[in-house]
């Protein structure tokens, strides 16, 4: 089983991902640690990602999900993954690979940024995520004003992983 934790900048993805990836002692990867060095100096500059910049990233993003499940391994990816067709290129098929949308109100989302320094993505780039962001029918959404181990338990149960 592969999750994806989806949402905007400051909704909690790697918070909640490395928590439930511990929970469920599976694989955690967090899709930041594979943008190119061409999409890091974008949004280090506020400039929001294009499709054409996301797609090499998305690709090698679903080799690492296809490459785990190969080998038979359990895991967390902490993505933003902001439109159906970034989830579909992940192969999230919400049998194998599931969704969990990680959803808040603009000013908890915003308080949030306003308490961490993220290593290259700019608060500036907040609204263009919002105004990007398809969530999903199929996904299961989280609301993110409860605390993260709160959070995980309602992925397990709802997801029935435990």
């Amino acid at each position: 089983m592969i999750v994806v934790v989806y949402g905007v900048s400051g909704s909690g993805k790697t918070t909640v991902g490395r928590l439930l990836a511990e929970q469920l002692d599976w694989v955690f990867l967090d899709a930041d640690d594979f943008h190119p060095a061409a999409n890091i100096d974008k949004l280090r500059s506020g400039t929001p990602l294009t499709d054409a910049d996301r797609w090499p990233w998305l690709s090698v993003l679903a080799q690492k999900i296809v490459g785990l499940q190969a080998q038979g391994r359990s895991a967390v990816l902490a993505c933003s993954a902001l439109k159906r067709t970034y989830r579909t290129e992940l192969g999230i098929n919400e049998s194998t690979v599931r969704s969990v949308l990680l959803s808040g109100s603009l000013e908890v989302i915003q308080a949030r940024l306003g308490q961490r320094q993220h290593a290259f993505m700019a608060t500036s780039l907040l609204q263009s995520q919002l105004a990007t962001l398809q969530p999903s029918s199929d996904s299961l959404i989280v609301d993110i004003a409860e605390l993260p181990e709160k959070i995980c338990q309602q992925i397990i149960d709802d997801l029935a992983l435990g």
